[in-house]
């Protein structure tokens, strides 16, 4: 799996792929984590790049402990597709 860093001043869990950002815009309260906005810069579009974010993403909210609320369109189509992470949606 590929590791995320939590920009936590940006309020963005981002991935770096050959030099560019894949990024997930984020807010957290309780134990609720509010996906907001998953974008991939047009480099890494169709890569996969943005689903290993996501998959990340999945990981440390079971690890932490927290429910998610996909609000972005994609990610919302990243957690229906992934039955192993279901258990993680608030």
């Amino acid at each position: 799996m590929s590791t995320i860093t939590d920009n936590k001043q940006a309020k963005r869990f981002e991935l770096e792929v050959e030099g560019h950002i894949v990024f997930a815009d984020y807010s957290l309260d309780a134990n609720h984590l509010r996906i907001h906005y998953v974008e991939a810069p047009p480099q890494l579009r169709g890569t996969g790049a943005a689903g290993r974010l996501m998959e990340g993403i999945a990981q440390l909210a079971r690890d932490k402990g927290w429910r998610i609320i996909p609000i972005c369109g994609y990610a919302a189509a990243w957690m229906r597709r992934h039955d192993e992470y279901h258990n993680l949606l608030a």
